[in-house]
């Protein structure tokens, strides 16, 4: 089933369960490997070598992305800011996606955001208009036009503009930056999708955790991908000041954002509890993986 058919039908099927914080550092908390691991957690790397590690341990690109797809590339280029503010995803990393998807196959690979501060300045400065288009992804705009109303059925959300491209996709690779929010403490996987949003998006701040999770309900990537190369401690998601940023050269993957959110908090010394709309979404069922039985594998490169 393409991806476009399964958010029309609505298919989801994952089970939410009540978790235990996970730690990261604990070894005993890590599986042994036995098949494709349900989170990767790559560290003591660049960018690239990032990537390419998380996709060998999950079974590689071709895995995710066919020959003939048109693929969706989702980072945060919310914000004009250079890459060593950490307030936007990492240039470098969104380059070797768009260039594996290509190597896979990809008919097509667009990457784009719905920007809060001018879009020209966010992408010029961000760095990823210039390397993302280098390795033949596709940079436009968000035009008002293309925004389509999604039918929700929320228990808060009942419908809500979104962008065509995001939904027409086949493949959605979700690329978020880990850093600090002022709202519910980080923005992550799950809060990136705010950026193929149309509509009042401020009004999402009042009941945020209910609302996040009606919404992503409907938009399920294909990959999360959290850019922990550099994450923003404070002051996010703007940041602003090279004292909040914190230099990690660490990657999370994973097919399921819930799953990625919830390891990426380790991140952060936080615990599931605290972030309010990461629990919800796992409260109702957005999880595609058991959170207490996560099969995580560790990677640190040499």
């Amino acid at each position: 089933m393409k991806r476009r058919d399964f958010i029309k039908a609505s298919a989801i099927g994952a089970i939410g369960v009540n978790l235990l914080p996970l730690s990261l550092h604990q070894s005993n908390r890590l599986k042994a490997q036995t098949t494709a691991p349900d989170v990767v957690w790559v560290e003591n790397g660049e960018p690239e070598a990032l990537f390419k590690s998380a996709m060998k341990e999950l079974g590689g690109i071709n895995k995710f992305i066919s020959k003939g797809d048109v693929v969706v590339i989702k980072p945060n280029i919310g914000w004009a800011k250079t890459p060593e503010f950490a307030a936007t995803t990492n240039p470098d990393l969104v380059a070797e996606i768009v260039k594996q998807c290509k190597e896979a196959g990809a008919k097509e690979v667009k990457v784009f955001d719905h920007t809060c501060n001018p879009w020209q300045r966010c992408y010029n400065l961000s760095g990823i208009e210039e390397k993302a288009g280098a390795s033949g992804a596709k940079l436009t705009q968000t035009y008002d036009h293309k925004y389509t109303n999604l039918a929700i059925n929320g228990q808060h959300i009942k419908e809500w503009p979104i962008y065509k491209d995001y939904l027409e996709a086949d493949k959605v690779i979700n690329v978020p930056i880990a850093k600090h929010h002022g709202l519910d403490r980080v923005t992550l996987g799950l809060k990136n999708l705010m950026g193929v949003m149309g509509g009042r998006r401020g009004s999402l701040h009042n009941n945020f955790g209910n609302k996040m999770a009606d919404i992503n309900s409907k938009l399920i990537p294909t990959l999360t991908i959290i850019d922990a190369y550099r994450i923003l401690t404070a002051n996010g998601p703007t940041g602003g000041n090279l004292s909040d940023v914190k230099l990690t050269k660490t990657l999370i993957a994973s097919s399921c954002t819930v799953s990625a959110d919830y390891v990426a908090l380790d991140l952060f010394g936080h615990k599931l509890h605290q972030i309010q709309h990461i629990s919800i979404a796992n409260e109702r069922g957005l999880n595609k993986f058991d959170l207490t039985k996560l099969n995580v594998k560790k990677v640190k490169l040499a």
